[in-house]
């Protein structure tokens, strides 16, 4: 199979806004197992029932690209915690203490990994006798009015037939980007991000804190095909939701095998320390949406806890997919013959080619062909619109991979061409040039202020000062200061809110 060139997007009609609407969370390699709500969200967002329940541990989705900015190096994006509400406070949003963040890189194509780069967090606390995340506004990642912080160290574990061969610390006390918790207590932002952009002694740079999610789709399928007359179309139902994010930029020849074989397979996992004190994985992603649509509801657990190499199991999934199935019966949109060898060569081994390794062994992965190098003019729907530096060669933050493997699940590669997709086509916030290339964070406080207000900081600044920690300088130590001047304030403001109402009551009494 080779890369299919396209001439561009054709206008969609009804049908095929339906079509796609069927396929709104996309799918990475088959089916679709459920109509009903909660079953499935996003590319990886609360996709499985156990980890529904974990969104720290819960991967959302993969990013891999060879950096527009620097073709020598290789970019990797990995996304946890879904649907962060920007405004969630008090307890913003943090990776977790207890687990094992991980990138697997496969240079050989035998659906293990070869190169393993770990991810550890710890939380630093100044001062607990507060509830806020941060005590004043935030100039800097060492500010002392940022309460709540987190550093990371990163591990490269070099591994053959799943031993360890070698351990090598990349990095050791980096910190992370904090939550945007708004523009009274982060009043710049981009410096902050900027200064969690860290270079590494091996070469390379490393990022992680958190993110405006990037990817792009509509998802109200689930509320009865939209809104069940096609009334909710095209809109992005990730707008306004944060991430955390992992990148990582890598000289390329680090992670290949060699100059003559630049495949990479690369995935995520998330592991999970239990009440024995061992890590068990418990989170696992590489192509999106993959236990969303591919694997039905009895699969999807095993799936975040199993392995590429014993992909197997999971097989029939891809071949006899449920998806253009459904869409046959209710669109009358013909579903392709089976057993589905185009999907099997397109998102388990790499199209051949183009990103596929010799002597592949059938895996679920993102497949990246590094001597391919980036496009100036990125095309949303990659390889099917001729852009072979795009997904399914690795994954770019613009490729449109819902409308991509909407096409590819309904035929394209076997000749049933059709333009079907969701009418999300970009996303709403715009990435980065350079390293980390994601868009800023939704800032907590995006709504308008309240009417007859300004936004001056002098009361908030009086808030920071007066919560400073333990021995700070020109800080106080006693947190009570505060709850009683905020307790002054209010018991003054009720007294004014009575004397009006007495003075109105007044006003209104007959003469």
């Amino acid at each position: 199979m080779t890369p299919i060139a396209r001439s561009g997007a054709r206008r969609r009609s009804l049908a095929t806004l339906v079509a796609g609407a069927l396929a709104a969370g996309g799918l990475a390699a088959a089916g679709m197992t459920t109509l009903e709500p909660g079953a499935a969200s996003a590319s990886s967002h609360r996709e499985a029932p156990l980890i529904s329940g974990q969104p720290k541990y819960d991967n959302t989705d993969v990013y891999a690209f060879v950096s527009p900015d620097d073709p020598a190096t290789t970019t990797i994006i990995a996304n946890w915690i879904p649907f962060e509400d920007p405004a969630g406070g008090p307890n913003f949003y943090t990776f977790a203490d207890d687990a094992q963040y991980d990138i697997h890189i496969d240079n050989n194509g035998d659906a293990q990994g070869e190169l393993l780069l770990r991810y550890t967090f710890k939380t630093h606390t100044k001062n607990k006798k507060t509830f806020l995340y941060n005590t004043g506004p935030v100039t800097s990642l060492d500010d002392s009015d940022l309460n709540v912080t987190q550093t990371y160290d990163i591990d490269l574990l070099k591994l053959h037939n799943q031993s360890l061969v070698s351990k090598t610390k990349l990095a050791d006390d980096v910190p992370v980007a904090p939550s945007n918790v708004g523009k009274a207590s982060m009043p710049d932002y981009a410096k902050l991000r900027q200064q969690a952009v860290r270079q590494l002694a091996h070469g390379g740079r490393t990022f992680a804190g958190q993110a405006d999610d990037p990817f792009f789709l509509d998802l109200r399928v689930f509320d009865l095909l939209y809104g069940g007359n096609l009334s909710e179309v095209g809109n992005d139902t990730l707008k306004g939701y944060n991430v955390n994010s992992i990148a990582l930029q890598l000289p390329t020849d680090m992670i290949t095998e060699s100059k003559q074989q630049p495949v990479v397979g690369i995935w995520s996992t998330t592991q999970r320390k239990n009440a024995h004190g061992d890590y068990e994985q418990v989170s696992r992603l590489g192509n999106p949406l993959v236990n969303e649509v591919v694997n039905p509801l009895k699969d999807k657990d095993r799936f975040n806890a199993s392995s590429p190499w014993n992909d197997a199991q999971f097989l029939k999934n891809v071949t006899n997919p449920e998806l253009p199935k459904l869409m046959e019966a209710i669109y009358k949109i013909k579903a392709p013959a089976e057993p589905r060898h185009d999907l099997v060569d397109v998102f388990l081994k790499g199209v051949k080619g183009l990103n596929q390794p010799p002597g592949v062994r059938p895996a679920e992965m993102l497949r990246l062909n590094t001597s391919i190098k980036p496009t100036a003019d990125p095309k949303r729907l990659g390889v099917l619109d001729g852009d072979n530096a795009g997904f399914p060669n690795g994954r770019r933050l613009t490729d449109d991979v819902v409308d991509i493997s909407l096409q590819v699940v309904e035929g394209e590669l076997v000749g049933a061409k059709n333009d079907l997709g969701d009418a999300v086509d970009a996303n709403d916030q715009k990435f980065g040039d350079s390293f980390p290339y994601l868009a800023e964070p939704v800032a907590g406080s995006r709504g308008p202020l309240a009417k007859g207000t300004a936004g001056g900081s002098s009361v908030r600044d009086q808030v920071g000062n007066a919560l400073q920690p333990t021995g700070s300088a020109g800080g106080t130590s006693n947190t009570g200061l505060i709850a009683a001047s905020v307790g002054s304030g209010a018991a003054g403001i009720l007294l004014i809110g009575a004397g009006l109402a007495w003075w109105r009551r007044r006003m209104q009494r007959p003469n």
